[in-house]
């Protein structure tokens, strides 16, 4: 194999890669909302379950959307790799895989952080700074494009702070973002 082939990435966000992850946080911001929704109203199922478990659920729901967009990821470059006669884990991979991680890490930490400390407000917010900063360094050399889901996540974290309710309607638009992303970047 040559080099360039070794040393290619096929851990990219782009075509149905970007539209299932869209439709993954659409649907994981979906079901939180409906999930507090409901448990905020009175007359309704969730009415006797505790504060806690609510938490528990909206955990659930968002490690979810986390591995599902991971396997996406992971199942499309292993597929591109197989059809291109690549190496799946060559030095490209292995460190965007090490700086995914990293920042999933970080970006989970801080909001169990956030949640010790019942700030809850700024769950959304957070979430969507850290997660544009960790597109932003993911992007490739190649695909400079990539930079406006990281700027609007960016965008959307900061007004999440100054309109903390807008968290429904920011994580919405992100994944609608992605999967416009998916449509409209091609290989």
């Amino acid at each position: 194999m040559s080099n360039q082939e070794t040393n290619s990435n096929n851990f990219v966000l782009k075509d149905l890669t970007s539209i299932l992850t869209g439709g993954y946080i659409l649907a994981g911001t979906y079901a939180i909302k409906y999930v507090l929704d409901t448990f905020l109203v009175d007359d309704t199922t969730l009415e006797t379950v505790s504060f806690k478990a609510i938490q528990l659920l909206i955990l659930l729901l968002s490690l979810l959307v986390l591995i599902a967009a991971s396997l996406t990821i992971y199942f499309k470059a292993k597929k591109t790799s197989k059809k291109l006669d690549n190496m799946l884990w060559n030095v490209n991979t292995k460190t965007v895989f090490k700086k995914f991680s990293i920042g999933v890490l970080v970006i989970i930490f801080t909001l169990f952080f956030l949640v010790k400390l019942a700030f809850f407000n700024y769950l959304a917010p957070v979430f969507l700074l850290f997660y544009g900063v960790l597109l932003f360094f993911l992007k490739n050399k190649n695909r400079k494009d990539f930079l406006i889901l990281s700027f609007l996540s960016i965008v959307l974290g900061v007004l999440c702070f100054l309109i903390p309710t807008y968290w429904y309607s920011s994580l919405s638009i992100l994944g609608i973002a992605h999967i416009t992303y998916g449509v409209v970047v091609k290989n």
